[in-house]
């Protein structure tokens, strides 16, 4: 049966429908955080409700004029996460613990920033092999964004951390979080353009067929990008996530384990060389194995946060202790690296499972996306994508529960944090604009029988190339 015959539906009504839902979620969310305060439901609550719900609503009047057959799913679920993020940030300003209470309003802030933002891509864009053209700019973007931190008067350290760049006196900006956007950017550009190179066979040990030493070269520059991250900014989340990335997107481009491999071997190798030279990442590991020991626990930059998490954590137990009606704003940065734990200390375990059901649901549809999509560039940047939404909450998850070390991570589309917010909603953008078009009908222009037919010619050239 032919593409033609089967008829795409644009199903915009029912993302109309699961927005709607979202937002009575979000809404709900806030209303009891509200009515459980001291100061009851404050005008907050129906200013940024309807803030929030306006922007929902244009972003799905923008799809239908601009993308209308792009997922249903992936904007509400991002809506329901952004909007119970915002309610537990609000709850947090509440207690009044520190004399930063406006963290609500901020993030209220630039959520309408950052889906403003991620409504101009789908409009400037239109199509994503449009990016395939700015392969190499993308890195040179990926080099300056990763390097700005370091530009004196310009990048500041925050937490022991150089990942940070300050504009004017207040308004800070973490420029690593676009960069993981630029990196799969040209990491599917790469990919796509020199597979058949890069699957040329090299020696054979046992079961495994290594790649040629010199296709080893893009491995090797991700682990010293990698490292360099890990060693310069003190930043060992985004050193995993960059390293994490690259080794995700090639897997898939080769299908070779032996890329996995040879991944894991390099990633051992960093982690022993780290964990015996650099003392942020030894107090991490030690924080995470010996959490529970005195002498860690009291010790500056040591286990308390994760320790006072879990304490929180199992005080929720399986329903929680309600919204508002917790303690979570004992434990450190509870709005940001610790979301986590506060959200699991309010809603449960329960509210917590359900929290991850809706991120495996948002990664699930951009795979699905990645899957449907009908050119190899498109695939590699929707499975890119996807997989660094999924490694960033695995890893921040997984730190706050103890299961790894804890790092220093965004929640995405919950934690408070500007760049992290802008960065995933223009994810977002593109992996609904993949999403569009992997499921309209064929068109004149790039469809998959005439990508084949131009992309031919450049094979075979590559292939002889590569037999020389």
């Amino acid at each position: 049966m032919s593409e033609l015959e089967t008829a795409p539906i644009p199903r915009r009504n029912m993302e109309l429908l699961l927005l709607l839902l979202a937002l009575a979620v979000a809404m709900a969310a806030y209303y009891l955080v509200g009515i459980n305060s001291d100061n009851g439901l404050s005008q907050e609550f129906i200013t940024q409700g309807l803030f929030l719900a306006g922007l929902a609503l244009v972003f799905h009047v923008i799809l239908r004029i601009w993308a209308k057959y792009a997922d249903p799913v992936i904007l509400p679920v991002t809506v329901a996460l952004n909007g119970i993020g915002l309610a537990m940030i609000h709850r947090i300003d509440l207690a009044k613990v520190s004399r930063d209470n406006d963290q609500a309003y901020r993030q209220i802030l630039w959520t309408g920033i950052a889906m403003v933002v991620a409504m101009v891509v789908l409009w400037a864009i239109r199509d994503h092999r449009v990016l395939r053209r700015f392969t190499y700019t993308a890195l040179a973007a990926s080099v300056v964004l990763l390097l700005l931190p370091m530009v004196p008067g310009l990048g500041v350290p925050i937490n022991g951390a150089r990942i940070w760049v300050r504009i004017g006196s207040s308004l800070s900006f973490q420029p690593g979080e676009l960069a993981k956007i630029t990196l799969a950017i040209f990491f599917a550009g790469y990919l796509s353009s020199n597979r058949e190179l890069i699957l040329l066979a090299g020696k054979k040990i046992g079961p495994l067929q290594l790649p040629r030493a010199r296709d080893l070269g893009p491995m090797l520059v991700a682990w010293l990008v990698s490292i360099g991250v890990l060693v310069v900014q003190r930043d060992l989340g985004s050193s995993i996530l960059l390293f994490g990335l690259f080794m995700v997107m090639i897997y898939v481009a080769t299908a070779r384990v032996s890329w996995i491999v040879i991944g894991m071997l390099m990633l051992a190798g960093g982690g022993v060389f780290a964990y015996f030279t650099m003392g942020h990442v030894t107090r991490r590991i030690d924080g995470w194995i010996n959490a529970f020991d005195p002498d860690i626990y009291y010790a500056q930059g040591g286990s308390r946060q994760i320790v006072e998490g879990l304490f929180g954590m199992g005080d929720g137990g399986l329903l929680g202790t309600g919204l508002g009606n917790g303690s979570p704003y004992l434990v450190p940065l509870a709005n940001s690296d610790m979301i986590v734990a506060a959200l699991g200390e309010e809603l449960g375990l329960i509210g917590l499972s359900a929290i991850v059901l809706l991120y495996l649901i948002l990664i699930s549809r951009g795979m699905r996306a990645a899957l449907g999509s009908r050119d190899a560039f498109g695939k590699l940047l929707a499975t890119g994508l996807s997989f660094t939404l999924g490694l960033q909450c695995f890893v921040v998850i997984g730190g706050v529960t103890r299961l790894i070390p804890l790092t220093g991570l965004t929640t995405p589309f919950m934690a408070a944090g500007g760049s992290s917010l802008l960065a995933n909603w223009i994810i977002v953008a593109i992996l609904l604009l993949i999403s569009h078009n992997s499921r309209r009908p064929m068109q004149a222009g790039l469809s998959a029988t005439a990508e084949v037919a131009t992309e031919a010619p450049r094979r075979q050239k590559l292939t002889k190339e590569a037999k020389q």
